[in-house]
């Protein structure tokens, strides 16, 4: 079992957010190496670690802080208005020690009985092919988009154990069970280094295995050894709105690097004429409006879903289809005021824009990528919400 050595500091909530934003300046200055490298630096990364940022919902059974998602959320913002990859890379961490928290007790001491400060990836499409074997499966596949895996020594995988019906499930695999294609050359998120993962047959013992429905809901395997309610969450539900928080967090740095840049910009071109300041123009204040009340109703959306799940956890009370597919649509439209948000500063900076190293045109690129993730998809999720709301069935994951 865990020694005492391995425990977290004993960091509050307010504390962790306080180390979140004192980062801001170191990932806003190497925000432009993460693209390049296609990771996050290993540096940023140990400093990510050294705040003990990914341990927020580890359990503290196993050391961890087992705060609630809401202070995800408050390390979330801020990290991704600095760096969308970065903030990206923590929340799956972080996430990951949550769906960790839901498998076998013996899962979870292969992992955080070695290394409490382990981090792990993941991709949860059931693309692998499971063999039933003494003892556990014979796991084969490739998993793409396993942000992070560069600093991962634990994947969580997808896949489907065989039988009239196929069953998917998750499966967890250590690194040295897989390997990695060196695959992510991409326009936005870049620096998430999400490559793909890949076993030619690795065993996995039944206890690292835990079914799709499961883990779905908030009654697998690991709820009843962990009582917060914290560990009771749906899976879409929560990992959505942490994902989508980065595409808000990346919304609002874009607001701010625009506020600051245009504030002492003056034109240079004679069509629009020459030693102008740009603050001046009305077209750009309405920009800086239209952004900035985008990105906080965005904020408000995620915040109000996260509430809405808690309350629901701490009461033991399923929420409805009809519930869930409302928090997804939320989920997706938050996603969606951010890259109306993005879009509207981006188209006004002028050439300038369009080197690499501008940190509007990053955001706007980060969140436009976050929209493309399946679970955020305002066509896909929208559209579902739009079934139900017609009396049709919904066709989609909530």
């Amino acid at each position: 079992m865990l020694d005492q050595s391995a425990r977290v500091s004993g960091a509050t909530p307010a504390e962790l957010v306080a180390r979140a934003q004192s980062l801001i300046p170191d990932l806003i200055a190497g925000a432009r190496e993460a693209e390049q490298q296609r990771q996050v630096p290993i540096a940023t990364m140990a400093k990510v670690k050294q705040a003990e940022l990914h341990r927020i919902c580890q359990p503290a059974l196993f050391g961890g802080y087992e705060y609630g998602a809401e202070t995800l959320l408050d390390i979330a913002f801020p990290l991704a208005s600095a760096c969308a990859a970065t903030a990206w890379c923590t929340l799956v961490a972080a996430g990951h020690h949550w769906l960790l928290a839901k498998f076998d007790r013996t899962a979870q001491e292969d992992v955080w009985g070695n290394d409490p400060d382990a981090m792990l990836c993941g991709s949860y499409a059931p693309t692998g092919q499971a063999k039933p074997e003494n003892g556990g499966y014979r796991l084969s596949g490739k998993w793409s988009f396993a942000s992070g895996c560069d600093h991962a020594s634990w994947a969580i995988v997808g896949g489907l154990i065989p039988g009239d019906k196929p069953r998917p499930a998750f499966f967890l695999i250590p690194a040295s069970d897989y390997e990695i294609e060196d695959d992510w050359f991409t326009s936005g998120l870049a620096g998430t280094g999400s490559k793909t993962v890949a076993s030619a047959g690795c065993f996995v013992p039944a206890h690292r295995v835990i079914d799709f429905t499961a883990a779905m809901g908030g009654d697998a395997p690991g709820t009843a050894l962990h009582k917060s309610p914290l560990y009771r969450l749906p899976l879409v539900s929560y990992v959505a709105t942490l994902l989508g928080s980065v595409a808000v967090g990346a919304a609002q740095g874009s607001v701010r690097d625009y506020q600051d840049r245009i504030k002492v910009r003056e034109t240079r071109g004679a069509i629009a004429g020459g030693r102008m300041r740009m603050a001046d123009f009305a077209t750009i204040q309405v920009r800086v409006g239209e952004a900035a009340a985008a990105s906080a109703t965005a904020e408000t959306l995620l915040r109000n879903i996260m509430r809405l799940l808690n309350e629901s956890a701490a009461a033991g009370r399923a929420m409805s289809t009809e519930e869930r597919i409302t928090l997804r649509r939320d989920q997706a439209f938050a996603v969606k005021l951010a890259i109306q948000a993005t879009d509207a500063l981006n188209s006004s900076t002028g050439g300038a824009g369009l080197y690499l190293t501008d940190p509007v045109q990053r955001a706007w690129r980060d969140a436009n990528a976050v929209g493309r993730h399946v679970s955020l998809n305002w066509d896909a999720v929208g559209s579902m919400y739009g079934q139900m709301a017609l009396g049709l069935p919904p066709i989609g994951q909530y």
